[in-house]
């Protein structure tokens, strides 16, 4: 013979109470994402890969001696393209088109408005971001699902005795996610996009005095709890 199981709603003698938990945190950033895109142009494809592989290799110089200050450096996407004559009754190539993608992350911000300026007076060389975000193993995480549970557990009690009853036991904790709302991904660079197009000789530029963006963390739990039976 099988048991049948419990109602959702409980009974009179165990009614259950559900409640949801929440809790929104604003903390500072652990991390700054930029991205970087190096192009060359030349009349013919040799040319063309060689001043990409040159501007490459001096954006890898340049980052170099900031040691452990760049968490991580990736190469994205690389192309090169050839670009066609816009008349003519035959296909011509009059140019090609090159470019490499890195993304650098940094948890040092002292370094970083020299560190963007500087990569923005390469020639050719684009810097997007900064992108600023937290750790996934962050502890504001942590921190914000332990006041969800907090406000869920606070909620069902001041429910539970505005009836005269009390919570006897937790039946369900559903955790709904608790996620940094700037994501660690690169989207549209809210932080401002800085590019160069220069061709050397130019005069040093100015580190970029940059303030770090709050990040609001947010976590959210549905809770079920069972209580004695209401005073009513």
């Amino acid at each position: 013979m099988t048991t049948p199981a419990p109602l959702p709603y409980g009974t009179p003698d165990s009614p259950r109470l559900a409640v949801r938990g929440e809790a929104r945190l604003e903390v500072d950033p652990e991390i700054a994402h930029i991205g970087i895109t190096i192009s060359a142009r030349g009349t013919d494809r040799t040319t063309a890969l060689s001043d990409l592989t040159r501007r490459n290799n001096q954006t890898l110089d340049l980052l170099k001696p900031y040691g452990d200050t760049v968490e991580k450096l990736e190469t994205g996407t690389f192309t090169i393209t050839p670009q066609l004559t816009e008349k003519g009754r035959h296909e011509r190539i009059h140019a090609y088109h090159g470019s490499v993608h890195l993304t650098a992350t940094l948890a040092d911000f002292t370094t970083l408005g020299e560190l963007t300026t500087r990569l923005a007076a390469l020639d050719l060389t684009r810097v997007d971001g900064p992108w600023w975000a937290l750790r996934p193993d962050s502890p504001a995480h942590r921190e914000a699902r332990r006041q969800a549970v907090h406000e869920a557990v606070q909620r069902a009690r001041e429910y539970a005795g505005a009836l005269g009853a009390r919570l006897v036991a937790l039946v369900e904790l559903a955790d709904l996610g608790a996620e940094n709302t700037a994501p660690v991904g690169l989207p549209p660079a809210p932080g401002g996009m800085m590019r160069s197009a220069a061709y050397g000789g130019a005069a040093p530029t100015p580190a970029l005095d940059l303030e770090p963006q709050r990040q609001s963390v947010y976590a959210q739990v549905n809770a079920r709890f069972t209580m004695t039976p209401p005073t009513l």
